[in-house]
């Protein structure tokens, strides 16, 4: 019997309930958001719906404004119905999945589970996203049937943007339904999956707590300021840009102090559990109320001058004063900046000879031997530590590819004559021979496992293609230093960017028109795609501003046309060649990196889509052909039946997308705003997007691909021009755009209705590639785009000019 979740409830709308609930409205799930009746109505609020909802009401509320958005699209939030836990507890009988997302209190869920036991329907699910109390003690009482179906399922927050999901059997859990909570975390929301054993904290905040808490205490025995700690354990670690405490701040002081405390009464034989108490200044922190983002203050904290400027300050923890800071100057930073690859740069830290080296090796140092140690405890394989750090704190790597990474024999030998207690676990594997928890053999990966004390083939899901480890099997057909062209198997293969945030330069360009030449040779159809790290990550984000603002600044504008026309024609080659292209894309697709997708076939995004042509906010338009392939994403979807169409009522929205620089927030979003068309997929796990799309590849070509019929298409015309003045009018008059904003926009109107055109005409494409070409060379010639343009550069934000 096939099982499904049609119907879910989540019993706790706080921030991480309201998550939840979000994202399960976003994969299209029916669901009920349920919390308590307030404990202060008045008795003319008793029997007032709103005022017993307004827990829920607000929870909700919370959910809908969060900054970044935890709704996919707005209109995901009428598959939400809200109620509290009297009047509509019996509403959790209709559900497939019942999540509870309550206090920390094991009481409270204690009984909370035993009045859900008499209302859930039999093989209903009901899971529990707590981080600290065992799921045996709070199932204690139930009946088996309840128990066999009853598991943890511990989401890291914001829901919609980690990636992490722990699930957490419990003694009696059926294998069929682990079986298929894991298969719907994965394939349906998008989640990559650790499994927990049932131990305090499970895996991700067990060993990231740990770690974030030794920090503290060894930076007020070395004598490191905050600034200092941040700078050695962000980017050059493989971390994110808010390293240790700019993260802290985000998590929210209180709720890591919650965790800390709850770890240290709970794992009373940890070797490692004095680590777990909060610092002094930390404790006052908390109870000062600076708590981080959610009380503005926290560890560092943004003051205004009068000017309006913003002033980044710190806290001094011997006086818990905010000071401003510089950026710590170590030696062994410097070197890591030099160094080309991750590896190079940690080598570089945690082996250099200065203060800052020496403490980012004794925090290192630590947290390997932690974790080591923490095997078979919390999980039995390395691996699930890894993943858990990478995908639950966007570490790039894990701990024990962070081992490999500095060297493991070499580290161990550091480890011990430093007097650091290795593990007996590392300690026997080295002496088998082997000196690394990786290796890859024939485009397999293998890791280390303690229990058998050899290699196992690391298990990875069909629908999963890794490009590295293709790369890794010598299936790379062709490769420069901003491109690869891969053999995906099928006659299918991949174009990869890997320049710099995937920006589009000439060498990729280039790159695909042989690219494309290959596969027209020798394959069935191409995915572009790309697998780099971060989140949201970049598929491309735009074009190589540097390259043409060189060429615009030495007068060479022919040379700018000229790279535009080649990039036009790859595109329009790529649209009418004889074999499907299938996009990829994800996280930021802006620009030129757009352009390439709507110039595609089919699209298969990812649901984490931050899609536009935004290249008015750098004084230029799209220029590969975007206004143009904007502009028939519209109107083709118009049937050939229909004959008499008002074009105005597709060209304003076209208009208004490309001189207005809007962009998605989602795939969902692109998909409402006209970006990606009915035949366009949205995938919610990004490691499946490649597998997808060449899915879509294999099942075009095993459809019969033809190529579409090259056609003249119909333009509004100059009616567009007087038509477009009014839009701008009430855009100046709004403050929405500025002088200049106008002028590029008029001009951008003019390219989009097919210039000096009749009304309704029907011209070559062409001709708006044309249009695109000049406007756009002609925008360069323009003092205000050169600002526009070096101020992105320089800042990464745009300039209003």
């Amino acid at each position: 019997m096939t099982k499904r979740i049609n119907t879910a409830a989540v019993i706790g709308a706080g921030i991480m309930g309201g998550g939840i609930a979000a994202l399960l409205a976003g994969v299209g799930i029916k669901t009920f958001l349920l919390d308590i009746v307030p404990f202060d109505l008045k008795d003319d609020e008793k029997n007032d719906p709103a005022a017993r909802n307004r827990i829920v009401k607000a929870g909700l509320d919370a959910a809908i404004m969060s900054k970044p958005p935890l709704f996919m699209e707005f209109k995901d939030v009428d598959r939400i119905t809200i109620g509290n836990l009297e009047d509509d507890f019996d509403r959790l009988s209709d559900c497939d999945w019942i999540v509870e997302v309550v206090v920390e209190n094991l009481k409270i869920k204690n009984d909370l589970f035993k009045r859900i036991e008499k209302v859930r329907k039999k093989g209903a699910i009901v899971s529990s996203n707590t981080s600290g109390i065992p799921l045996k003690a709070m199932s204690e009482g139930l009946g088996m049937e309840f128990q066999q179906h009853f598991m943890g399922t511990h989401f890291f927050n914001p829901v919609r943007y980690m990636k992490l999901l722990e699930l957490i059997p419990g003694g009696e859990t059926l294998p069929e339904v682990l079986g298929f909570m894991s298969e719907f975390g994965e394939k349906t929301l998008g989640k990559g999956i650790v499994w927990a054993k049932d131990t305090p904290n499970f895996v991700g905040n067990r060993i990231g707590v740990q770690g974030m808490m030794k920090v503290m205490h060894l930076m007020m025995e070395e004598g490191l300021s905050i600034p200092e700690v941040d700078g050695l354990f962000g980017p050059v670690m493989g971390r994110p840009k808010t390293a240790m405490f700019k993260l802290s701040d985000i998590v929210g002081l209180d709720t890591l102090g919650h965790i800390a405390k709850n770890t240290y009464e709970l794992v009373v034989n940890d070797e490692e559990r004095e680590s777990f108490i909060l610092p002094d200044f930390v404790e006052k922190m908390i109870a000062n109320k600076l708590w981080g983002h959610k009380t503005k203050s926290g560890f560092y904290k943004t003051d205004m001058t009068p000017e309006m400027k913003k002033i980044r300050k710190v806290i001094n923890p011997q006086t818990l004063e905010y000071e401003t800071y510089d950026a710590p100057g170590f030696p062994c930073l410097m070197e890591a900046t030099k160094a080309k690859t991750l590896t190079e740069k940690m080598k570089a830290v945690v082996y250099g000879k200065d203060k800052g080296a020496e403490f980012a090796w004794k925090v290192m140092a630590n947290g390997l031997i932690y974790a080591a140690t923490r095997i078979p405890e919390i999980s039995d394989t390395i691996v699930e530590i890894d993943n858990a750090m990478k995908w639950g704190f966007n570490f790039e790597m894990g701990p024990f590819e962070q081992w490999d990474a500095i060297g493991l024999k070499d580290s161990v030998e550091k480890m011990e004559k430093e007097g650091f207690k290795v593990p007996g676990n590392v300690k026997h594997m080295l002496e088998a021979g082997h000196t690394s928890f990786y290796k890859t053999e024939n485009g397999n990966v293998f890791f280390y496992d303690f229990a058998s004390e050899g290699y196992k083939a690391l298990a990875v899901n069909k629908n999963i293609i890794s490009l590295n480890l293709l790369k890794g099997a010598d299936k790379v057909i062709k490769t420069c230093d901003s491109a690869s062209l891969i053999d995906l198997g099928d006659d299918v293969f991949c174009c990869e960017f890997h320049t710099k945030m995937n920006a589009v330069n000439k060498e990729i360009v280039e790159f695909m028109q042989s690219g494309f030449e290959y596969v027209k040779a020798n394959g069935v159809g191409l995915v572009i795609g790309n697998q780099g790290g971060g989140m949201p990550g970049a598929f491309s984000a735009g074009g190589d501003l540097l390259y043409m603002g060189t060429l615009a600044k030495d007068g060479k504008f022919s040379e700018i046309d000229s790279f535009l026309k080649l990039g036009q024609d790859g595109l329009q080659d790529a649209r009418y060649a004889a074999f499907p292209v299938v996009a990829a894309p994800y996280g930021m697709t802006l620009g030129g990196g757009c352009e390439i997708c709507l110039a595609a076939d089919k699209i298969v995004a990812h649901s984490d889509l931050f899609m536009g042509l935004v290249e008015i906010g750098v004084g230029l338009l799209p220029a590969g052909g975007g206004c143009l392939n904007l502009w028939k994403k519209f109107i083709g979807a118009i049937p050939e039946a229909v004959t008499d169409v008002d074009l105005a009522k597709f060209f304003i929205p076209v208009f208004m997308s490309i001189a207005m620089a809007k962009f998605s927030t989602s795939a969902a979003e692109a998909r409402t705003s006209g970006f990606l068309g009915p035949k366009d997929r949205i995938v919610f796990n990004r490691d499946y997007l490649i597998g997808e799309a060449k899915k879509d590849v294999l099942k075009m070509v095993d459809e019969g691909y033809a190529p579409p019929l090259k056609r003249k298409i119909k333009v509004l015309g100059q009616a567009a021009q007087g038509m477009i003045e009014a839009e701008i009018f009430n855009m100046l008059q709004g403050k929405f755009i500025t002088e200049y904003d106008a002028f590029l926009a008029r001009r951008i109107a003019f390219v989009i209705s097919g210039g000096e055109v009749r009304d309704n005409s029907e011209i070559e494409e062409d001709v708006i590639l044309k249009l695109e070409r000049e406007a756009f060379v002609d925008f360069w010639k323009e003092a205000k785009t050169h600002a526009r343009v070096e101020h992105m550069l320089k800042t990464g934000k745009p300039l209003r000019n």
